[in-house]
């Protein structure tokens, strides 16, 4: 179940994770202007990026629920050989039977 904790939580590492997105954005553009060759991010916006994502992915999994299993045996488990065949998709009214019928 969602709480406002988790919305909360949610919302702070977004906000976070798009500050560290701008940081990066911004660092770049300082570079460009000072001529300076890019080696890599400074470690404050990487240590903040990896938190808010992490921060972000804790609380979507808490709003989103619970997860249901990858595998299709899991679910089907349950059902019987009857129920597992049976696909109304594949029901077709609509064929050259009718007219048999009509003429008998």
């Amino acid at each position: 179940m969602a709480t406002t904790y988790h919305k909360t939580i949610t919302a702070v590492g977004l906000i976070f994770l798009f500050h560290a997105a701008y940081s990066a954005a911004q660092h770049r553009s300082f570079l460009r202007l000072t001529e300076q060759e890019f080696t890599s991010l400074p470690v404050d916006v990487i240590v903040q990026g990896i938190v808010s994502l992490f921060l972000t992915m804790y609380g979507v999994m808490y709003i989103a629920g619970d997860f249901k299993e990858i595998r299709a045996t899991e679910e089907l488990q349950s059902k019987t050989w009857e129920t597992q065949r049976n696909l109304p998709s594949f029901y077709c009214f609509n064929h050259r039977g009718r007219l048999l019928r009509s003429y008998s």
